[in-house]
């Protein structure tokens, strides 16, 4: 009980903190284009409080606390893009309400380059969160990073037997150096019972040893079977710190690195090769408690601080799913930023915008598309979390 009742209030404040900070690109970006914005809001529904700056803006915290939205003047999508004759229309009343020339404090009436960068701001500041994110764990709590150095040979493998000690440090293999553990692990891996010179440091002299990888049969997510090349060594991981700008360069591999597995996933998706791997919202709650619960028995088990595991916890929760949300809004899919960037694909081709119905159609399908995978990934979320089987089992 105490896990949850930690953790959901801490899974709905990254999910508005991130969210808001979403929103908040947008904002910067429209201010610095000189657009008129009526409301930044922080959660969804009735007013808990409010307050309207010197430039027109209201600032609103609203009871819902999943998210939050800005308004620009005269919309109520941050993105929208309306059609020719529409344009049209909206000039004359603003020119009528508030005199010529007024139209351009308006989103709709910007260049179209402003227009983009407007919208491309929201995931943006997602993948700059997350770069922020990871640096400030690297730079605090530092890294484990898997050394070169051998903590341990097992009994009767390649590496025994090629005479491989624990505490050599591993320099190259066949004349190639060897940069991080990563390195050697894949050259091994791609080399089954490939005969190789593996130079290594043992009290402070280099030394050549000659190995034959073992092979490991490997089933892939196909369902075939894959032959991997095996030593028999472990390494011994070594905690890296960094300083502010290495923190901030690691931050941002990592939130690459996230990025490329997501498209890889994606792609193995749809090939049909492997199950859904991603997480919804049922999913990352289930997650982000059983995260909590983990810190628990960490603080308990080591003797270390909960607020500090937990602080690592969240701020690698955060991280990973600041740089989901952004990846999920660059989709070309209507009613979000990558569907609207479509649409101004095709108004930077045509020169006008898409006609009304047209956007009207698109939006429907956008919204269809969404709520569909929405209910896919819960429904896979609660199929993972055997909550059929056991509703099954408590009416059987």
């Amino acid at each position: 009980m105490l896990p949850f009742l930690v953790a959901m209030p801490a899974f709905l404040a990254i999910i508005t903190v991130i969210v808001t900070i979403h929103e908040f690109g947008h904002f910067l970006a429209a201010r610095a284009c000189g657009i008129a914005v009526d409301r930044f809001s922080v959660g969804f529904g009735p007013t808990l409080w409010a307050r309207r700056d010197r430039a027109g803006v209201e600032w609103r915290v609203a009871w819902l606390p999943l998210g939050g939205y800005v308004r620009f003047a005269g919309d109520d999508n941050a993105a929208s893009v309306p059609d020719q004759e529409d344009l049209d229309d909206l000039r004359r009343r603003i020119a009528l309400r508030e005199g010529a020339g007024a139209e351009r404090r308006y989103f709709f009436f910007k260049p179209l380059w402003q227009r983009a960068l407007v919208v491309v701001a929201g995931p943006a500041t997602n993948f700059l969160l997350s770069i922020a994110l990871f640096a400030v764990i690297f730079g605090t709590f530092g890294e484990a990073v898997p050394s070169l150095r051998i903590a341990e040979v097992t009994a009767g493998s390649a590496a025994a037997r090629g005479g491989v000690e624990t505490g050599d440090v591993i320099m190259a293999i066949d004349g190639h150096p060897m940069v991080g553990y990563d390195d050697f692990q894949t050259y091994i891996r791609e080399r089954p019972e490939t005969p190789m010179r593996l130079t290594v440091l043992r009290a402070g002299h280099p030394l050549d040893i000659a190995v034959t990888p073992g092979v490991k049969f490997e089933r892939d997510p196909a369902g075939g079977v894959t032959r991997i090349g095996l030593l028999g060594v472990a390494s011994r991981v070594e905690k890296v710190t960094y300083g502010p700008i290495q923190a901030i360069g690691r931050g941002a591999v990592v939130t690459w690195d996230v990025v490329a597995k997501t498209g890889y996933y994606v792609a193995r998706v749809a090939e049909g090769k492997i199950d859904w791997p991603f997480s919804g919202i049922i999913g990352t709650a289930h997650v982000t408690g059983a995260m909590t619960q983990d810190a628990i028995d960490i603080s308990s088990s080591e003797h270390v601080s909960l607020i500090e595991v937990l602080t690592f916890q969240y701020l690698s929760l955060a991280g990973l799913l600041s740089t989901s949300i952004g990846l999920v809004n660059l989709l070309p899919i209507p009613i979000l930023d990558g569907g609207h960037l479509l649409f101004y694909a095709y108004e930077a081709v045509a020169r006008r915008p898409l006609p009304a119905r047209a956007q009207a159609a698109g939006y429907r399908v956008g919204l269809a598309l969404l709520v569909g995978l929405m209910l896919f990934t819960a429904w896979h979320d609660l199929q993972g979390l055997q909550v059929f089987h056991f509703l099954g089992a408590l009416f059987s």
